[in-house]
């Protein structure tokens, strides 16, 4: 199979125009798509949400010669490679294996990241979507049945499977804004509030951020940055596996979750 299907495969499911739209409209800037190409036919698939050298060694041990990640494996650009800047990559290039990442796009898609994540909270449909794109967006507003604040932050531990989850307030919840990633910032924050939201579920919560949603009244939810998009990862990976036609695998880095 060609590196090149593989990216066809995966513009299919979360098309990589959303994360060029995102990035034009809202200010934003990505680097999904191909990362790094060995020429080779690919004869395995190794997903990751990040291209860490554990995932690499992974890869290498299980005979994966590509990496598919959810964050971009380079991200700014860089003007140099080394084994403290991106250890991961350079195992990559040294046993031949490609990368190849969709970041933004697959936060936005329909059934992406940010989507599942609401689905997880309990959401169905949103009510509101602060950054709306064609086919997709990102950053939801939904209503759940009334659900006290401790007995929500256990179904999250649960669902998301991760005891790293941080809860501030104790309103009853009934109206959510998630935002997948690191979405909580004064945009997100203002979107929740004109929403109506009681509740705010995030990741890598500024101390400001936190402090002026409690001082607004809202509850605060934080996921790991890991487990928060894992969760839709997971689902995404799932699908891509039925329509690969080499072998695939799931990287979960429990020390993140």
């Amino acid at each position: 199979m060609k590196l090149k299907t593989v990216y066809e495969i995966a513009d299919e499911l979360a098309p990589f125009s959303l994360s060029r739209e995102y990035c034009a409209k809202f200010s934003h800037f990505d680097n999904s798509g191909v990362i790094a190409d060995s020429g080779e036919e690919v004869l395995g698939v190794l997903f990751a949400l990040d291209l860490s050298r554990k995932a690499a060694e992974e890869a290498k041990r299980i005979g994966a010669n590509c990496i598919f990640t959810h964050h971009p494996a380079i991200y700014a650009p860089l003007s140099a490679l080394s084994e403290t800047k991106c250890p991961g990559l350079l195992l990559c290039l040294r046993a031949g294996i490609s990368v190849l990442s969709a970041h933004l796009n697959l936060d936005a898609a329909k059934g992406g990241i940010d989507e599942r994540l609401m689905q997880g909270l309990g959401g169905k449909e949103p009510l509101f979507v602060m950054d709306e794109l064609t086919g997709g967006g990102y950053g939801r507003v939904f209503e759940i049945a009334p659900t006290p604040a401790e007995e929500f932050a256990a179904g999250a531990e649960e669902t998301f499977q991760s005891k790293r989850i941080v809860l501030y307030g104790n309103r009853t919840v009934r109206r959510v804004a998630s935002f997948c990633g690191a979405g909580l910032d004064e945009r997100a924050l203002s979107f929740a509030l004109e929403k109506g939201a009681d509740t705010v579920v995030s990741s890598d919560g500024k101390h400001h951020l936190l402090a002026a949603a409690r001082e607004r009244g809202l509850n605060v939810l934080l996921l790991t940055h890991y487990a928060a998009e894992f969760y839709g990862f997971r689902t995404f990976y799932e699908t891509m596996k039925e329509r690969l036609e080499v072998p695939c695998s799931l990287f979960a880095d429990e020390d993140l979750l």
